[in-house]
């Protein structure tokens, strides 16, 4: 058990007075996309008049309203639910190439220089793709959206993430598919979808081929359900970092007089630096958090925790990476040093190799924020 107070680990520097334009000029890093979660509607619009799909809503933003309704429920499940109707058109390789290339663009124009997103091969494959035809359509958008970014003058460094579902047995393919890509566009492994039933040690053949062959991983744990998830996680599977992880707060505990006590799990976490990819609307949107204003980063931050701020379904959650930040200065008094911070935690966490992270960190992210203090 490790006991600190929240006096000496917060900052005693003030919030800088900031505005959401600010906010959108600022370098960011995004670790935890969902290429599925971040279609724009009018794209969902369009390919589902091409195939037929029928879709909830008319028009491109009564369906983001729906999107955004449906996924506010509090419940993971009806959360993961709204993707039907987005992996229902990421069924052909031109569709997956225009989706990846928007994102990209959407990514870069929002101010990210660095983004890992990814997604499940095998949900589309139903008419016909493989999943190595999957990869290679969306690393043709990924390229297309970076050259675009570039031209536009808003560079960004886009990388894959390739996900097994957890309810799946497809794991081992991914993984063997992620290594045999990880050298053209893709960086690292996951595994998704519900957490209840369906523990992380189901996978192991997965991860400890992933191990062998030197490769980056990271899980989803720790945000429907608890301790337990976040501990196979780690001791058993061997996660470089954890999506979400924001049940880590379930070890920490608070005194009146403003000790806090962190349990084994929390403070080997702490102590490992292990990355906590925390999505703040998106858990709210779940119910892994209350509110911004009490979502446990608040408190991690504070302790010093390997946090990081992600998007998780800008879709799903009508947000962005600037959002997101916007929230936690409003909600949570993050001031310009801690954004900072929080980006450079990215960064550092990031599965690309070592020399980009410093080059990126060095001559991107320390001198984008200090133009605009």
């Amino acid at each position: 058990m490790v006991e600190n107070t929240l006096s000496s680990a917060r900052s005693t520097t003030p919030a800088a007075p900031l505005t959401r334009e600010t906010i959108r000029r600022v370098p960011k890093v995004l670790l935890h996309d969902h290429l599925d979660g971040g279609l724009r509607p009018q794209t969902i619009v369009e390919l589902s008049a091409e195939i037929g799909h029928e879709l909830p809503a008319d028009g491109a933003e009564a369906l983001a309203d729906w999107f955004a309704e449906s996924a506010d429920s509090g419940s993971l499940v009806r959360y993961l639910e709204t993707f039907a109707h987005t992996v229902a058109v990421m069924q052909t390789a031109p569709a997956i190439t225009r989706i990846a290339r928007e994102c990209v663009t959407d990514l870069a124009e929002d101010g990210v220089v660095y983004a890992e997103i990814r997604y499940a091969p095998e949900l589309m494959i139903e008419q016909g793709l493989t999943p190595d035809q999957v990869v290679a359509a969306v690393q043709a958008g990924f390229e297309e959206g970076m050259a675009l970014a570039a031209e536009a003058g808003t560079p960004i460094v886009a990388r894959q993430l390739l996900t097994a579902m957890r309810h799946q047995a497809m794991s081992r393919e991914i993984a063997e598919l992620a290594v045999s890509w990880r050298d053209r566009g893709v960086t690292g492994f996951d595994i998704a979808g519900a957490e209840a039933g369906f523990p992380p040690t189901r996978h192991l053949d997965a991860f400890e081929y992933l191990r062998r062959e030197n490769a980056h991983f990271t899980i989803h744990a720790g945000e429907a359900f608890g301790l337990p998830s976040i501990w196979e996680a780690l001791q058993w599977c061997g996660a470089d970092r954890l999506g979400h992880g924001v049940r880590i707060i379930d070890d920490i505990t608070v005194g009146d007089d403003g000790s806090v006590t962190l349990g084994r799990l929390a403070s080997y976490v702490r102590d490992k630096r292990i990355p906590l990819e925390m999505c703040p609307s998106s858990n709210v949107q779940t119910g892994a958090a209350p509110s911004i204003a009490e979502h446990p980063i608040g408190l991690l931050a504070d302790l010093r925790f390997r946090v990081t701020v992600n998007t998780d379904n800008r879709l799903m959650s009508r947000t962005s990476m600037t959002e997101e930040m916007w929230q936690l200065h409003t909600q949570l008094d993050f001031g310009l040093d801690r954004l900072e911070w929080l980006t450079t935690n990215a960064m550092k966490s990031a599965f690309t190799h070592y020399d980009k992270r410093y080059a990126l960190i060095t001559d991107v992210i320390k001198p984008g924020y200090a133009a605009l203090r």
